[in-house]
């Protein structure tokens, strides 16, 4: 017998109208808030990143590859990982099918890692992917977009991320275990692991010169994470009171 409250056809019409009223004001919402994103005013990008990617050297005007709109996934993978992190790969498991559908309206999709082309490459192939992905590595943009803090700001304890000055937080010896964990999956420590973070950002490209148009970080690319999008309407949601439960999707048959 289920532990959930029980109805009657009429009873979870009633409750599922009122719901329905509630999704759609909350669709409003997101319908403004991509308004007030497209208002958001353009930054001029006059530095010069440089980037490597399967054709070879690229610059971030490079990365549009004809089209007028960009769009970069700043993936965790930093120089000394030999793995992707886990909930980059989970997120960035569902680019590869709707990348094809934005090249073909005016956009590009990228991921862009620390991590040397190499090791990206070697990745991508593992993990079965074809969406295109630059190494910034030797570049600021890592830097420079607030996804990367070196070992300085980590020693010093604060660092700039999600648009303001934040503490850098290290698990105490007594729990960390599942913190090691968590990075050893990516073939690090944690401490390493934690000099990266991620986000997205968006960039225009007009008259031949590339704008910063948006970011976004921490919470702020749940709604591009597809499979919480269908976790968030089944009747258990999201359940994670066990903590974090996903893998790398070849890894779920591994004990």
């Amino acid at each position: 017998m289920t532990s959930h409250k029980n109805g009657t056809r009429e009873e979870w019409l009633a409750a599922r109208l009122e719901l329905l009223r509630g999704e759609k004001e909350l669709i409003r919402q997101s319908d403004e808030l991509a308004r007030q994103r497209q208002e958001l005013p353009w930054v001029r990008m006059d530095k010069d990143y440089r980037f490597d990617t399967d054709e070879g050297p690229a610059s971030l005007a490079d990365l549009f590859r004809g089209r007028s709109q960009l769009l970069i996934y700043h993936f965790m993978f930093g120089p000394d990982f030999s793995a992707g992190c886990r909930a980059c790969s989970a997120i960035a498991d569902g680019f590869s099918g709707f990348a094809i559908h934005l090249a073909n309206h005016d956009v590009m999709l990228w991921a862009a890692s620390r991590a040397p082309i190499e090791k990206l490459r070697g990745y991508r192939q593992r993990m079965g992917w074809s969406f295109p992905w630059a190494s910034s590595y030797g570049s600021d943009f890592n830097d420079d977009f607030d996804v990367h803090l070196t070992e300085e700001q980590q020693r010093a304890g604060a660092f700039r991320y999600n648009f303001r000055e934040s503490p850098v937080w290290s698990p105490t010896d007594d729990v960390r275990g599942p913190f090691d964990a968590w990075a050893a999956t990516a073939g690090t420590d944690w401490e390493t692991y934690t000099r990266e973070r991620p986000g997205m950002s968006a960039f225009a490209l007009e008259d031949g010169v590339v704008y910063h148009t948006y970011s976004a970080y921490a919470r702020g690319v749940d709604g591009i994470w597809g499979m919480y999008q269908w976790l968030d309407r089944t009747p258990k949601g999201r359940n994670e009171a066990g903590g974090v439960w996903w893998r790398h999707h070849d890894k779920y048959d591994e004990q």
